[in-house]
């Protein structure tokens, strides 16, 4: 398989190394947390001369013998070098029942640099806190960027078409090897099914997977809609599939908690205040929606959105829903000092829609920037103050 360097994600590691927090790689199954780590490795191993690496692969038969909290300790003890930079490496840490118990004992004695990754069915962004008390700093990773996606291809198409096969295939790479779509819509299926089966339905002991997976299809079909736990279950009662909204809420909660969905909160522009209720998700990665429903009810205004939600969150932004009066504002997005508007939409040529789109970024009254993003198929440019941005060149920065 073709690799490519994540610059992304490995000049924050970069820029980590050596601090006293656990560093624990997470997202969702399969968007190359193991690649990550093999490539900082790499890295490492080229810049410092004085640098002792102990390297755990719980995934390869040879370091079996230390699927043992105890024998973890003192392998890793026993190849300690003292006159070295010492850093530990794990990968699939939770192929060792009760890790934590080692890794919390090697941190405290300040001699090694950790990192970790594993399955998302133990390293839940809700588990850390207790599993190792505040002494851990997360590195999120999530599948390729519309940019990454066309670095990997070396594309020989125009920037639009491999928008459009980007939108379809989506960024979980490992389905990249293969040239028929069929087959990569498989994969695809393949590793969204063992997330419900073995990262949520083991890990929770569910005994209603059926629900689980209507609960996902309802999110996936409703992505950039607004959402609540009582929408979803009237849906599914409507459906014959009688589920309560305790349950929903939980089986969304399990959801996120996977990094299959992403939550995000609505943010009351003229209050300037933050709203608890009714909420958007969003989908870790297109190329599921796409395998798993094909264009069923396919918006594509919204499957837009979603990957440009995505692109906030790797670019480093916390992100809102906007509420002005009876208007929606797609994205408020904040990062230290900045602050912005965005609006997504698809074709913006009809004069009503465009006119729709922007009317709610106008009647915003202060001097942040105010941004439309939608398939123009043009250079950017400025309609009274808003920029207006082509999505498939804004997506590549």
């Amino acid at each position: 398989m073709k690799l490519i360097d994540r610059t992304l994600y490995t000049d924050r590691l970069k820029r980590i190394k050596g601090t006293p927090d656990i560093k624990i790689i997470t997202g969702i199954r399969r968007c190359g947390k193991s690649r990550l780590l093999q490539e900082f490795i790499k890295y490492i191993e080229k810049t410092e001369d004085d640098a002792n690496i102990i390297f755990v692969d719980f995934t390869r038969l040879d370091f079996e013998p230390l699927r043992e909290y105890h024998a973890l300790c003192r392998y890793v003890q026993e190849h300690h070098q003292s006159d070295k930079t010492n850093y530990l490496m794990i990968d699939e840490v939770q192929m060792c029942p009760n890790f934590e118990i080692a890794i919390n004992s090697l941190h405290s004695s300040e001699q090694y640099d950790i990192y970790l990754t594993g399955s998302n069915a133990f390293l839940l962004s809700a588990d850390l806190a207790t599993l190792f008390t505040g002494r851990h700093i997360e590195i999120p990773v999530l599948p390729f960027s519309f940019k990454e996606y066309c670095t990997y291809h070396t594309p020989s198409d125009d920037i639009q078409t491999m928008f459009d096969k980007y939108v379809a295939e989506g960024g979980l790479s490992g389905s990249y090897v293969y040239s028929d779509a069929s087959d990569k819509k498989s994969y695809i299926k393949e590793v969204y099914s063992t997330i419900l089966t073995r990262d949520l339905v083991d890990k929770y002991n569910l005994t209603d997977a059926h629900s689980l997976t209507q609960v996902a299809n309802y999110l996936m079909d409703n992505v950039g809609n607004i959402t609540s736990p009582n929408n979803v279950s009237g849906c599914l009662t409507a459906n014959s599939n009688p589920t309560s909204h305790v349950t929903v809420r939980r089986y969304i909660q399990y959801l996120c908690n996977a990094f299959v969905f992403y939550k995000v909160d609505r943010y009351d522009i003229r209050g300037r205040k933050y709203l608890e209720s009714l909420n958007k998700y969003y989908l870790a990665d297109t190329g599921i929606r796409y395998a798993l429903l094909g264009r069923r009810n396919l918006d594509w205004g919204r499957i837009y959105e979603n990957i440009v939600f995505l692109e906030l969150i790797r670019r480093g932004y916390e992100v809102y829903v906007g509420k002005l009066y009876q208007k929606e504002v797609d994205f408020v997005i904040m990062r230290d000092d900045e602050k912005a508007y965005i609006q997504v939409s698809d074709n913006i040529t009809d004069k009503d829609t465009f006119e729709r789109e922007v009317s709610s970024l106008l009647s915003i009254n202060d001097a942040y920037p105010k941004v439309l993003i939608a398939r123009t198929r043009h250079e950017t440019y400025d309609y009274q103050g808003v920029k207006i941005f082509d999505i498939a060149q804004w997506l590549m920065g």
